[in-house]
């Protein structure tokens, strides 16, 4: 029999992610002080976002309200990658994006710290844009996702087909 693993995965899940930016263009169309403000909230591709004001202070407010939204909604702010409001003509505008995956430097120090702190015997692999994670014991697997989930990574991290 195979040993037990675990794949370490960082995924957004795109209809909550949908729901939150419904919810928030919802509440900058209805709240009094973006009232007059030109505030909007609009899918930009796949995974881009892009929020619109007539000045920086609602902008950076409606970025406030969107990601109260994504955190109602569960999912992690280490996602939101999202930069500063810029002005355009009359408006100011910023994008951001929710990153899917785990880039590969990332996964290298991932790989790392288990090589480094993990029990003995469990082994990371790197697999694209994930890693899986086996070992001889179940314990020991479970002893690694709790030093994951206790390590300050820059990607939000879930464990899926524990086996």
């Amino acid at each position: 029999m195979a040993d037990p693993s675990f794949d370490v995965v960082s995924k957004v899940d795109h209809q909550e992610a949908d729901n939150a930016l419904n919810q928030a263009a919802k509440e900058l169309s209805q709240r009094f002080d973006f009232r007059g403000t030109d505030s909007t909230i609009v899918w930009a591709g796949e995974s881009g976002v892009v929020i619109q004001a007539s000045t920086e202070e609602r902008c950076k407010a409606a970025i406030d309200v969107f990601k109260e939204k994504l955190i109602k909604r569960g999912i992690s702010m280490k996602s939101l990658e999202i930069g500063e409001p810029l002005p355009s003509g009359k408006i100011h505008k910023v994008s951001g994006t929710l990153v899917d995956g785990i880039s590969s430097e990332n996964a290298k120090k991932i790989a790392k710290l288990i090589r480094d702190e993990g029990p003995k015997g469990v082994q990371a692999q790197i697999q694209g844009d994930q890693l899986r994670v086996s070992g001889k014991k179940k314990d020991d697997l479970q002893a690694v996702m709790t030093l994951l989930r206790g390590a300050d990574l820059d990607v939000a991290l879930q464990f899926t087909n524990y086996r």
